[in-house]
């Protein structure tokens, strides 16, 4: 079987940039610094998965290994209001970073697993036997 190609243009390079600089604006972000620092001790690694996770969902490769939802479930600290603040530094850097047409296909991509991220949360932080919150 043929595999599918990349859902748009874009360079395993490119996505290695938009890693490293999303995550120095992580590290100094007031809010979601100190969450990634109770989680991250070493950046290099940690930054290489994320890119490793971005070539597979993009479709440039499949090495990822690796199951996001449990990772965020598993840190109590992670916390529904973090996705919009996490998306909107996402996003910053994207513009920054990649061409515009790249930015807004990698941008919908980064939003929909981010609203798939937040449901989780929501669900695990709800009172229990509350309805689960679709958005």
């Amino acid at each position: 079987m043929t595999p599918l190609p990349p859902k748009f243009p874009i360079t395993s390079d490119q996505i290695n940039e938009v890693v490293t600089r999303f995550y120095a604006r992580v590290r100094n972000h007031p809010d979601l610094g100190p969450v990634f620092a109770n989680h991250v001790d070493d950046w290099h690694p940690h930054e290489a998965k994320i890119a490793s996770f971005w070539r597979n969902a993009i479709g440039l490769d499949r090495s990822f290994d690796g199951n996001p939802q449990q990772t965020h479930m598993k840190a109590a600290d992670i916390k529904g209001e973090h996705f919009a603040l996490w998306l909107a530094l996402f996003d910053e850097t994207l513009q920054d970073t990649v061409p515009p047409d790249t930015a807004m296909a990698w941008s919908a991509l980064a939003h929909r697993i981010g609203r798939a991220l937040k449901m989780g949360i929501d669900q695990r932080d709800a009172p229990k036997g509350a309805p689960p919150k679709l958005f």
